[in-house]
């Protein structure tokens, strides 16, 4: 409908189409920042809906963008216009908005495809191949309706050939096992957001997470969620060293989600991470890259900071950990870890898969309450299973703890809202999809090359060919 209509409009009225849909769009989408912010984060109300009319706003002028160069500067018609020009640029402006300014991905059209037979080219070309694609069919609708016959074909094949490919990938195996299956058993404590780091309720928390996991001694790998101790690990290392000798004595080892401190220097602030902690043969931390922008971080004056500050962490802004980190190795697997939402950035987990053999997120999505948002975030996990074709453990203090298989499929889900321990077995996978070998650079440079091709093509096709009926009517 949007591609429908851009036709026959100006630049100015195809931007404002475009902003409107995205309006429509992220407010429908992201409607829960105001549960995080404001209701668990107990920010001001003017506050909570500025930031969340921002970011709205912000994500409305991709869109925006596009509807104006659109009709400013491709072809007014033609399957040009429809099947290369608008696809390549929707795909190019959702891959630079999963990056630019530390980026936000949620939301992009390939997630929609996790449970159909076109997830299948995931492994292929990344989520941003399936946004192109639907955009692709998108366009090709549009040329069906008012296209010319030349054009009603190409569309038609155009909407054909995404699924033909989609059959053939998917009796294609890109991965294989590697070795025996593990047992695993994911600790979810289910600690309301706004009981979280209440100091009166630190001990019945370390206790909650200590009686959950000696339930799952035993097993070979066992996996807390996001921050799952109340408190700084530096603060609780007899507790550590307790669980730790525990596990050990029983033959499992422990991937812990805690924030940490480091020694400041001299005259200097600590350093806070937000980290995975592996205890096995040897001890191994996994520090968070992708932090979240006023929440982990404030990108603001100091003097702001009290205003803005959430109640997500009583500490300062945490430090972020380096971009490429090694997989931890614990029970046999090699784990490539993420935490949190950054799931949602598939081509920063790249280089740990060349060794991992499996992946793991550590997550608390009590920040979003009963929202739709815990379920956007389960699906944006599925499709890295997807595209890395390895199985993945999801662990989360409340939202959906779960167990993913390399094709996406739940294998194993905690009830939510409750404390339990989550039990399943995994494969460790071997080996590397197209997309893990080249991430999202082949769609993104070939979305910007056709792009460019349709909006320098405009003048040569246009040029003396009649509008059709149909088309100046719309």
């Amino acid at each position: 409908m949007l591609f429908g209509l851009w036709q026959q409009t100006t630049p100015r009225a195809a931007g404002a189409i475009g902003f409107a849909f995205g309006c429509g769009a992220f407010a429908a989408g992201t409607y829960w920042l105001y549960t995080s912010i404001h209701v668990f984060g107990q920010a001001p109300l003017w506050i909570a809906f500025g930031l969340m009319l921002g970011l709205v706003a912000i994500m409305s002028l991709y869109p925006m963008l596009l509807g104006y160069v659109v009709a400013r500067f491709m072809p007014a018609t033609g399957a040009l216009r429809w099947l290369i020009g608008i696809p390549a640029g929707w795909v190019i402006l959702e891959w630079w908005r999963g990056w630019f300014l530390s980026g936000f991905s949620w939301l992009s059209l390939g997630y929609s495809q996790t449970d159909t037979w076109l997830a299948s080219l995931a492994p292929v070309g990344g989520v941003y191949l399936l946004t192109w694609l639907l955009a692709l069919s998108a366009g090709a609708c549009v040329c069906l309706l008012w296209g010319g016959t030349r054009d009603r074909v190409l569309a038609g094949v155009a909407l054909l050939l995404p699924w033909t490919a989609a059959g053939i990938a998917s009796r294609t195996t890109w991965t294989a096992p590697a070795g025996d299956p593990v047992a695993v058993a994911v600790v979810q404590g289910a600690i309301p957001q706004d009981q979280k780091w209440l100091e009166r309720n630190r001990e019945t928390t370390l206790k909650l997470y200590r009686d959950l996991t000696e339930t799952a001694l035993g097993t070979p790998l066992i996996v807390w969620p996001e921050a799952a101790a109340p408190d700084l690990a530096n603060n609780i290392l007899p507790y550590l060293r307790e669980l730790a000798t525990a596990a050990d004595a029983r033959g499992s080892a422990l991937v812990l989600g805690l924030v940490r401190a480091d020694r400041a220097e001299a005259g200097g602030d600590p350093h806070y991470y937000n980290s995975v902690l592996a205890l096995a043969d040897e001890l191994v931390w996994y520090d968070k890259h992708h932090l979240v922008p006023f929440a982990e971080f404030f990108p603001v004056p100091a003097f702001v900071r009290r205003w803005l500050r959430l109640m997500s962490l009583p500490y300062s802004d945490f430090t972020r950990g380096a971009a490429v980190q090694p997989p931890l190795s614990v029970a046999g697997l090699r784990l490539a870890a993420t935490i949190c939402y950054e799931d949602a950035y598939g081509s920063s987990q790249l280089p740990a898969l060349r060794t991992a053999t499996a992946l793991v997120n550590v997550t608390n999505d009590a920040w979003f309450g009963h929202s739709t948002a815990r379920y956007q975030h389960l699906q944006i996990s599925r499709m890295r299973a997807i595209e890395a074709q390895r199985y993945l453990i999801r662990a989360a203090n409340d939202g959906v703890s779960a167990v993913i298989d390399p094709h996406g499929r739940i294998v194993a889900r905690a009830t939510e809202f409750r404390a339990e321990v989550l039990r399943a077995r995994i494969v460790p996978h071997a080996g590397l999809p197209p997309y893990a070998r080249v991430g999202n650079w082949p769609v993104a440079l070939g979305g910007a090359t056709l792009c460019l091709f349709a909006m320098t093509s405009v003048r040569r096709l246009s040029r003396g060919r009649p509008q059709s009926g149909a088309t100046a009517r719309l």
